[in-house]
Protein backbone atom coordinates (compact mmCIF):
# COMPACT_ATOMS: atom_id res chain seq x y z
CA UNK A 1 0.00 0.00 0.00
CA UNK A 2 1.01 3.71 -0.88
CA UNK A 3 2.92 5.74 2.01
CA UNK A 4 2.74 9.44 1.94
CA UNK A 5 4.72 11.86 3.65
CA UNK A 6 2.68 14.75 5.78
CA UNK A 7 5.70 16.42 7.58
CA UNK A 8 5.50 15.46 10.89
CA UNK A 9 4.13 11.87 9.97
CA UNK A 10 4.33 9.11 7.05
CA UNK A 11 0.45 8.02 6.43
CA UNK A 12 0.01 4.58 4.86
CA UNK A 13 -3.76 4.62 3.02
CA UNK A 14 -5.91 2.72 0.43
CA UNK A 15 -7.64 4.19 -2.36
CA UNK A 16 -10.57 3.07 -3.95
CA UNK A 17 -13.39 3.50 -6.47
CA UNK A 18 -13.60 7.35 -8.61
CA UNK A 19 -15.63 10.29 -7.73
CA UNK A 20 -16.00 12.66 -4.73
CA UNK A 21 -14.00 12.11 -2.40
CA UNK A 22 -15.09 10.44 1.13
CA UNK A 23 -12.03 10.18 3.80
CA UNK A 24 -12.61 7.64 6.27
CA UNK A 25 -10.74 8.33 9.56
CA UNK A 26 -10.76 5.18 12.33
CA UNK A 27 -10.61 5.22 16.24
CA UNK A 28 -7.80 5.02 18.94
CA UNK A 29 -8.09 1.15 18.65
CA UNK A 30 -7.42 0.59 15.37
CA UNK A 31 -6.25 0.76 11.65
CA UNK A 32 -7.68 1.22 8.23
CA UNK A 33 -9.33 -2.23 8.21
CA UNK A 34 -11.68 -1.12 10.30
CA UNK A 35 -13.40 0.63 7.44
CA UNK A 36 -13.10 -1.98 4.74
CA UNK A 37 -17.18 -2.93 4.56
CA UNK A 38 -17.86 0.36 3.83
CA UNK A 39 -14.94 1.21 1.27
CA UNK A 40 -16.44 -2.13 -0.30
CA UNK A 41 -20.04 -0.49 -0.37
CA UNK A 42 -18.79 2.66 -0.74
CA UNK A 43 -16.28 2.55 -3.82
CA UNK A 44 -19.02 2.11 -6.48
CA UNK A 45 -19.81 5.46 -6.13
CA UNK A 46 -16.70 7.45 -4.57
CA UNK A 47 -13.42 7.69 -4.12
CA UNK A 48 -12.89 6.70 -0.98
CA UNK A 49 -9.70 7.13 1.03
CA UNK A 50 -9.11 4.91 4.27
CA UNK A 51 -5.58 5.54 6.06
CA UNK A 52 -3.83 4.34 9.23
CA UNK A 53 -3.61 7.02 11.41
CA UNK A 54 -0.09 7.68 12.95
CA UNK A 55 0.89 5.83 15.91
CA UNK A 56 -0.98 3.20 14.32
CA UNK A 57 -0.94 0.22 11.24
CA UNK A 58 1.93 1.16 8.90
CA UNK A 59 1.62 5.11 9.55
CA UNK A 60 4.54 6.46 11.47
CA UNK A 61 4.82 5.77 15.21
CA UNK A 62 3.86 8.77 17.73
CA UNK A 63 6.62 8.75 20.07
CA UNK A 64 6.30 11.94 21.02
CA UNK A 65 2.85 13.66 22.70
CA UNK A 66 0.40 14.85 19.99
CA UNK A 67 -2.95 16.08 19.83
CA UNK A 68 -6.17 15.46 17.92
CA UNK A 69 -4.80 18.98 16.23
CA UNK A 70 -1.77 17.51 15.15
CA UNK A 71 -3.86 14.33 13.80
CA UNK A 72 -5.96 16.46 11.67
CA UNK A 73 -2.69 18.28 10.07
CA UNK A 74 -1.69 15.53 9.02
CA UNK A 75 -4.81 14.27 7.35
CA UNK A 76 -4.85 17.65 5.86
CA UNK A 77 -1.42 16.73 4.54
CA UNK A 78 -2.47 13.27 3.27
CA UNK A 79 -5.41 15.45 1.16
CA UNK A 80 -3.02 17.86 0.42
CA UNK A 81 -0.80 14.53 -1.08
CA UNK A 82 -3.56 13.12 -2.71
CA UNK A 83 -5.07 16.71 -4.64
CA UNK A 84 -7.98 16.31 -2.91
CA UNK A 85 -9.33 19.86 -2.21
CA UNK A 86 -12.75 18.87 0.08
CA UNK A 87 -14.30 15.74 0.72
CA UNK A 88 -16.54 14.03 2.83
CA UNK A 89 -15.69 13.32 6.19
CA UNK A 90 -16.65 10.19 8.37
CA UNK A 91 -14.67 9.65 12.10
CA UNK A 92 -15.49 6.77 14.36
CA UNK A 93 -14.26 7.83 18.27
CA UNK A 94 -11.10 9.50 17.82
CA UNK A 95 -11.23 10.20 14.26
CA UNK A 96 -13.80 12.54 15.25
CA UNK A 97 -12.21 14.22 17.40
CA UNK A 98 -9.82 14.61 14.72
CA UNK A 99 -12.81 16.02 11.87
CA UNK A 100 -13.48 18.80 14.13
CA UNK A 101 -10.15 20.04 13.91
CA UNK A 102 -10.40 19.76 10.26
CA UNK A 103 -13.32 21.56 10.02
CA UNK A 104 -12.25 24.40 12.87
CA UNK A 105 -8.73 24.72 11.04
CA UNK A 106 -10.15 24.27 7.19
CA UNK A 107 -13.85 25.04 6.88
CA UNK A 108 -13.42 25.48 2.70
CA UNK A 109 -11.60 21.56 2.78
CA UNK A 110 -14.72 19.60 4.93
CA UNK A 111 -18.03 19.10 2.67
CA UNK A 112 -19.96 17.52 5.50
CA UNK A 113 -18.70 15.67 8.85
CA UNK A 114 -20.67 12.60 10.00
CA UNK A 115 -18.86 11.65 13.95
CA UNK A 116 -19.70 7.89 14.47
CA UNK A 117 -19.76 7.06 18.39
CA UNK A 118 -17.37 10.31 18.80
CA UNK A 119 -16.87 13.51 21.24
CA UNK A 120 -15.78 16.81 21.28
CA UNK A 121 -15.10 16.25 25.35
CA UNK A 122 -15.40 12.89 26.95
CA UNK A 123 -17.78 13.19 30.14
CA UNK A 124 -15.89 12.20 33.15
CA UNK A 125 -16.85 8.36 33.07
CA UNK A 126 -15.34 8.16 29.26
CA UNK A 127 -12.17 9.95 30.26
CA UNK A 128 -11.52 7.09 33.47
CA UNK A 129 -12.39 4.62 30.98
CA UNK A 130 -9.72 5.72 28.51
CA UNK A 131 -7.23 6.36 31.66
CA UNK A 132 -7.70 3.04 32.79
CA UNK A 133 -6.66 1.48 29.19
CA UNK A 134 -3.94 3.10 29.85
CA UNK A 135 -3.35 1.76 32.85
CA UNK A 136 -3.59 -1.87 31.74
CA UNK A 137 -0.80 -1.22 29.57
CA UNK A 138 1.75 -0.93 32.59
CA UNK A 139 0.38 -4.47 33.76
CA UNK A 140 0.09 -6.21 30.26
CA UNK A 141 2.45 -4.43 27.89
CA UNK A 142 1.79 -6.88 25.03
CA UNK A 143 -1.07 -6.04 22.92
CA UNK A 144 -2.09 -9.29 22.04
CA UNK A 145 -2.83 -9.67 26.25
CA UNK A 146 -4.43 -6.80 26.81
CA UNK A 147 -6.62 -6.47 23.78
CA UNK A 148 -8.93 -9.26 25.38
CA UNK A 149 -9.65 -7.46 28.14
CA UNK A 150 -11.31 -3.99 26.92
CA UNK A 151 -13.52 -5.69 24.00
CA UNK A 152 -16.75 -5.97 26.55
CA UNK A 153 -16.13 -2.08 26.84
CA UNK A 154 -16.77 -1.72 22.81
CA UNK A 155 -20.26 -3.97 22.54
CA UNK A 156 -23.97 -3.87 23.79
CA UNK A 157 -24.43 -6.38 27.06
CA UNK A 158 -27.29 -7.52 24.40
CA UNK A 159 -24.79 -8.16 21.51
CA UNK A 160 -22.08 -9.80 23.87
CA UNK A 161 -23.90 -12.22 25.76
CA UNK A 162 -26.10 -12.95 21.97
CA UNK A 163 -22.98 -13.35 19.78
CA UNK A 164 -20.41 -15.34 20.88
CA UNK A 165 -19.48 -16.19 17.97
CA UNK A 166 -19.19 -12.40 16.49
CA UNK A 167 -17.34 -11.16 19.95
CA UNK A 168 -14.89 -14.35 19.62
CA UNK A 169 -14.09 -13.08 16.30
CA UNK A 170 -13.77 -9.15 17.56
CA UNK A 171 -11.46 -10.34 20.04
CA UNK A 172 -9.00 -12.01 17.59
CA UNK A 173 -9.07 -9.31 15.45
CA UNK A 174 -7.98 -7.01 18.33
CA UNK A 175 -5.62 -8.93 19.80
CA UNK A 176 -3.51 -9.30 16.72
CA UNK A 177 -3.29 -6.02 15.88
CA UNK A 178 0.53 -5.04 15.89
CA UNK A 179 0.64 -1.90 18.09
CA UNK A 180 3.27 0.38 19.21
CA UNK A 181 2.18 0.75 23.16
CA UNK A 182 4.03 4.41 23.40
CA UNK A 183 2.01 5.39 20.41
CA UNK A 184 -1.16 3.77 21.87
CA UNK A 185 -0.49 5.94 25.27
CA UNK A 186 0.11 9.18 23.82
CA UNK A 187 -3.27 8.51 21.07
CA UNK A 188 -5.11 8.12 24.52
CA UNK A 189 -3.98 11.08 26.20
CA UNK A 190 -4.47 12.87 23.28
CA UNK A 191 -8.39 11.87 23.36
CA UNK A 192 -8.66 12.54 26.99
CA UNK A 193 -6.86 16.06 27.07
CA UNK A 194 -9.26 16.81 23.07
CA UNK A 195 -12.12 19.53 23.95
CA UNK A 196 -13.58 21.03 20.91
CA UNK A 197 -16.70 21.31 22.31
CA UNK A 198 -16.74 25.63 23.01
CA UNK A 199 -15.51 25.92 19.58
CA UNK A 200 -18.29 23.61 17.60
CA UNK A 201 -20.82 26.74 17.49
CA UNK A 202 -18.05 27.87 14.67
CA UNK A 203 -18.97 24.88 12.58
CA UNK A 204 -20.91 25.45 9.34
CA UNK A 205 -20.49 22.02 7.49
CA UNK A 206 -23.67 19.44 7.73
CA UNK A 207 -22.50 17.18 10.55
CA UNK A 208 -24.13 13.69 11.80
CA UNK A 209 -23.49 12.61 15.04
CA UNK A 210 -24.30 8.97 15.49
CA UNK A 211 -24.04 7.62 18.66
CA UNK A 212 -24.74 3.82 20.29
CA UNK A 213 -27.33 3.94 23.78
CA UNK A 214 -25.31 1.81 25.51
CA UNK A 215 -21.66 3.37 24.69
CA UNK A 216 -19.86 4.11 28.01
CA UNK A 217 -16.57 5.94 26.11
CA UNK A 218 -18.68 8.08 24.04
CA UNK A 219 -21.77 8.24 26.05
CA UNK A 220 -25.24 9.98 25.06
CA UNK A 221 -24.02 12.96 27.92
CA UNK A 222 -21.52 13.22 24.86
CA UNK A 223 -23.29 13.51 22.02
CA UNK A 224 -26.25 15.56 23.54
CA UNK A 225 -22.71 18.07 24.53
CA UNK A 226 -22.44 18.25 20.67
CA UNK A 227 -25.90 18.42 19.33
CA UNK A 228 -26.47 21.50 21.82
CA UNK A 229 -23.32 22.77 20.29
CA UNK A 230 -23.56 22.40 16.47
CA UNK A 231 -25.43 24.25 14.34
CA UNK A 232 -25.56 22.23 10.90
CA UNK A 233 -26.34 18.87 12.89
CA UNK A 234 -28.44 16.15 12.38
CA UNK A 235 -28.35 12.90 15.11
CA UNK A 236 -29.23 9.69 14.46
CA UNK A 237 -29.46 6.82 17.77
CA UNK A 238 -28.48 3.02 17.20
CA UNK A 239 -30.90 1.67 20.19
CA UNK A 240 -29.24 -1.45 20.74
CA UNK A 241 -25.41 -1.07 20.57
CA UNK A 242 -22.78 0.22 22.52
CA UNK A 243 -19.37 1.74 20.64
CA UNK A 244 -19.31 -0.51 18.00
CA UNK A 245 -22.62 0.27 16.18
CA UNK A 246 -21.02 -0.50 12.72
CA UNK A 247 -20.75 -3.73 13.40
CA UNK A 248 -23.59 -4.41 15.93
CA UNK A 249 -26.37 -2.24 13.96
CA UNK A 250 -24.29 -3.03 10.73
CA UNK A 251 -27.06 -2.36 8.37
CA UNK A 252 -29.01 0.51 9.70
CA UNK A 253 -25.52 2.20 10.22
CA UNK A 254 -24.74 1.31 6.20
CA UNK A 255 -27.71 3.03 5.42
CA UNK A 256 -27.17 5.95 7.54
CA UNK A 257 -23.78 6.74 6.22
CA UNK A 258 -25.20 5.89 2.54
CA UNK A 259 -28.43 8.43 2.70
CA UNK A 260 -25.69 11.03 4.55
CA UNK A 261 -23.32 10.91 1.91
CA UNK A 262 -26.22 11.26 -1.61
CA UNK A 263 -27.74 14.10 0.51
CA UNK A 264 -24.58 16.02 0.79
CA UNK A 265 -22.66 15.29 -2.23
CA UNK A 266 -21.16 17.69 -4.34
Amino acid sequence: MPIVNTGRFDINYIEEGAGEPVLLIHGLAGDHTAWLPQVAALKDRYRVIAFDNPGSGDSSLVSEPAGTEDLADATLGLMDQLGIDSAQIIGRSMGGAVAQHMALKSPERVRSMALAASFARLDPLGAQIIGNLQQLLEWRPSWAEWAPHAVYLFVSPGFFNANPELIEKITALVSGEDRDMVSYSNLATACIEHDALDRLGEIQAPTLVMGGRYDPICSMTAQNWMMEKLPNAEFTLFEESSHFFLMEEAAKAMSTIETWLAKNAA
